[in-house]
C-alpha cells in the first residue's frame, strides 16, 4: 500500500495491475451490472457457477452475507493519471529511514534470505526493497475486505472477466486454507499481503517457505520473500545478472511492475541496501 495510488495508475489501469498475464476466468452466465441494484441476484448466481467450477460449498460461505461496496467503486472510478519522473517517485520512497530499516531486515532474515537466493536465485537486497516499497515491510498492508471488493469488482460490468478470475482464485486460497476470511484484507482492489499480490499471483506463485503447511503472505515474512522471489523467477529472473535498465533481470523487475519509474526505483533501492 506504501506505493498506494501510484500502482494502479502505472500498472496501467486494474486490467493490468495484477503481478502477471492471466488467462481471463471461463465466462460467468451471472450478469453483470453498473449499480447495486442488481448485486443481490448477481451474488447467488454467481455462487452457483463458482460452485460448478469446483469451490465448496463451505468456502462459498465466505460471501455470505457480502455486499456491494460504493467505496471500491468510486475509488476504481477515479484513478487519475498523472506524471511523475523517476527522481520525484525514488526520491519520496527511498527514505533513509527506509533504507536503515531495510538493511535492519537484511541481517534479521539473513539465514532464510540465503536459502531463498540458493533456490530461486533472487538476491535479497531485491526482495526487501520490493517488501519495503510495498507495504513499508508490512505495516501496510490494508484493510478492506478481499472478498467484499472482489465481488464488487467481479460485479461491475467495467472488468468483470478479470476480477472474476481473482475472486474465484480468492476463494480457492480461502478453500485451501492458506488464509482465514479475516486475514483476507488488503488494498481496495484486492491485493493481499505484505508485497500485495492480487489472488491470482497468490494461486500461481506464493510457497509455503516457513513449512508451517500453508503459503501466509500476511503473517509470514519468510513465506512473503520466497514468494516474492519465486514470482520474479517466473518473470525471468537469472541468477547473478544485473538488474538495472538494460541489464537481464530489469524485465523481470517490469513484470513486477509495467511503470519504469517503478522498476527503476526498485533497482535503485536494492543497490542501495547492498552498498
Amino acid at each position: 500500500m506504501i506505493a498506494g495510488m501510484f500502482r494502479h495508475l502505472w500498472r496501467g489501469g486494474l486490467a493490468a495491475l495484477c503481478l502477471l498475464p492471466l488467462a481471463v476466468a471461463p465466462a460467468l452466465a451471472a450478469p453483470c451490472g453498473n449499480d447495486a441494484g442488481g448485486f443481490s441476484t448477481w451474488l447467488p448466481a454467481f455462487k452457483r457457477e463458482a460452485q460448478a467450477q469446483g469451490i465448496s460449498p463451505s468456502a462459498l460461505r465466505a460471501l455470505d452475507g457480502v455486499t456491494y461496496d460504493t467505496q471500491v467503486i468510486r475509488l476504481d472510478r477515479n484513478q487519475k493519471h498523472f506524471k511523475m519522473s523517476f527522481e520525484q517517485f525514488a526520491a519520496n520512497r527511498i527514505s533513509a529511514g527506509r533504507i536503515a530499516k531495510g538493511k535492519q531486515k537484511l541481517k534479521q532474515y539473513a539465514s532464510t534470505l540465503a536459502r531463498i537466493e540458493q533456490r530461486y536465485g533472487v538476491p535479497g537486497e531485491v526482495v526487501v526493497a520490493i517488501w519495503g516499497l510495498e507495504t513499508d515491510y508490512g505495516t501496510n498492508q490494508g484493510k478492506m475486505s478481499i472478498m467484499r471488493s472482489l465481488a464488487t469488482l467481479s460485479y461491475d460490468c467495467r472488468r468483470s472477466a478479470f476480477f472474476t478470475a481473482q475472486l474465484l482464485d480468492a476463494l480457492r486460497i480461502y478453500q485451501h486454507g492458506d488464509l482465514t476470511l479475516d486475514e483476507m484484507r488488503g488494498a481496495w482492489a484486492g491485493e493481499i499481503g505484505q508485497t500485495q499480490f492480487l489472488a491470482s499471483s497468490y494461486v500461481k506463485f506464493a510457497v509455503d517457505f516457513d513449512g508451517n503447511g500453508r503459503a501466509d503472505l500476511v503473517r509470514s515474512a519468510p513465506d512473503v520473500l520466497a514468494s516474492t522471489a519465486n514470482y520474479l523467477r517466473g518473470h525471468g529472473w537469472r541468477a547473478g545478472a544485473g538488474w538495472g535498465p538494460g541489464e537481464p533481470n530489469y524485465q523481470a523487475l517490469l513484470g513486477w511492475n509495467k511503470a519504469e519509474v517503478y522498476a527503476r526505483t526498485i533497482g535503485v533501492f536494492a543497490s542501495k541496501l547492498r552498498q
